[in-house]
């Protein structure tokens, strides 16, 4: 997993903050290795803990480790500033979604070369740890904006579940995207873990979250006592100038609210498997207080001007390149116009090699969802700036 081209382009692809604005807080890289140690160490808190696990009886944490590397490996550039805005842009044609998006590259396009096409040939075990969605877009009453499969992927939903995705759980609808394997179930909240704390981190440390903007949101929406008390210690933490202490001591406290328990007998897979045959519990509390950081970071830090400009910013760069390459390789010609070339040779025999205007559409889209904050920056550039000409990376 980290030798692939795919992983390592995550390093310039946001986590909160515009890859290359800050040299000390997390990008997708960072997030994901992060993700895969707390996944890691809950396995063997897991295994600490005794019954239903035993030495010989285990979840394997060198499985859940890739799993938590490769989570956000279909996440675009812009954060989830890009992915709304290929969301939008993919609406009419299957849809957008970056969980199924690394499941797209994981199993179809990590390993390109010139004679086509082909994904990592991943294990079963690594795929449905990957799947925190099984609800294919087709299976949704309107289109959905996120939280789904690519119809194609079918093929890869029945694989999981041994041949065919059991009836009873297509019919519960809803109920199949929080249907997950425990490694899938460990890595979504290693994830959860790693994210709530360190975004309120890098927002403290990058002066979007001051002890003033807090309290003022605070103050707006109404805190209880035990809030309260993590917004003491938090304060606490920052005016001592140990936040980081306290945060990472805060991710062991998370690690050690999680337990196992067997689940329901109704449960059309546990007698197959024991990747269903268990499920991970956490603790109410640690999910509580997750849940309050992250909203403190989507209040105060997603939801302020500067982030909403970058989000504008995102918007007119992805429609644009859209735009660019909708009108030379799906409609070329059309008003008159000369057709030009302007994606990569690789990216461009991919979208002529398809036969649809959706699988056009689906190639356009991984091109785009495949470049860096950098690269998709200067490839705008260079199609919309007349004093920038470099033709070093044409990515």
């Amino acid at each position: 997993m980290i030798h692939a081209h795919a992983f390592r382009k995550l390093q310039s692809k946001t986590q909160v903050f515009l890859s290359g604005e800050y040299d000390f807080y997390r990008t997708r890289l960072t997030h994901s290795m992060e993700v895969a140690q707390i996944g890691r160490s809950i396995c063997t808190w897991l295994l600490s803990r005794g019954a239903p696990l035993e030495p010989d009886f285990f979840i394997d944490s060198d499985l859940v480790e890739g799993v938590c590397l490769a989570h956000d490996l279909g996440h675009p550039p812009f954060g989830h500033s890009g992915e709304r805005t290929l969301q939008e842009l993919m609406l009419r044609h299957g849809g957008f979604e970056g969980n199924a998006q690394t499941l797209h590259l994981i199993t179809e396009t990590m390993f390109q070369n010139e004679s086509g096409v082909r994904g990592m040939q991943p294990t079963r075990a690594l795929m449905d740890g990957v799947l925190k969605y099984k609800r294919l877009y087709r299976e949704h009453e309107t289109p959905p904006r996120h939280h789904f499969l690519y119809d194609p992927q079918v093929i890869y939903r029945d694989f999981v579940f041994g041949g065919s995705t059991p009836e009873s759980l297509v019919r519960a609808g809803e109920v199949l995207n929080h249907f997950k394997s425990v490694e899938c179930q460990i890595m979504d909240w290693a994830d959860d873990a790693a994210y709530s704390l360190n975004d309120i981190v890098d927002g403290v440390r990058a002066g979007f979250l001051t002890i003033e903007r807090i309290e003022a949101w605070a103050a707006e929406t109404g805190i209880d006592t035990e809030r309260q008390g993590w917004l003491d210690r938090l304060f606490a933490a920052i005016r001592g100038d140990r936040l980081e202490e306290e945060f990472s001591q805060k991710v062991g406290a998370f690690i050690k609210a999680c337990r196992l328990r067997e689940r329901a007998a109704n449960n059309p897979m546990a007698a197959r498997t024991n990747r269903y045959r268990f499920e991970l519990v956490v603790a109410p509390e640690a999910e509580r207080e997750a849940a309050f950081y992250k909203r403190m970071a989507n209040d105060i830090i997603f939801e302020s001007p500067q982030l909403q400009q970058m989000e504008h910013k995102a918007r007119k760069i992805l429609f644009e390149l859209w735009d660019a390459a909708w009108r030379n390789y799906v409609e070329p010609g059309a008003k008159g116009s000369r057709v030009i070339r302007l994606l990569p040779p690789r990216a461009g025999r991919l979208v002529d090699a398809e036969s649809t205007e959706a699988g056009k559409a689906r190639r356009i889209c991984d091109w785009l969802a495949g470049l860096t904050d950098g690269m998709i920056v200067r490839t705008y550039r260079r199609l919309h700036d007349p004093d920038f000409g470099s033709i070093r990376d044409l990515s």
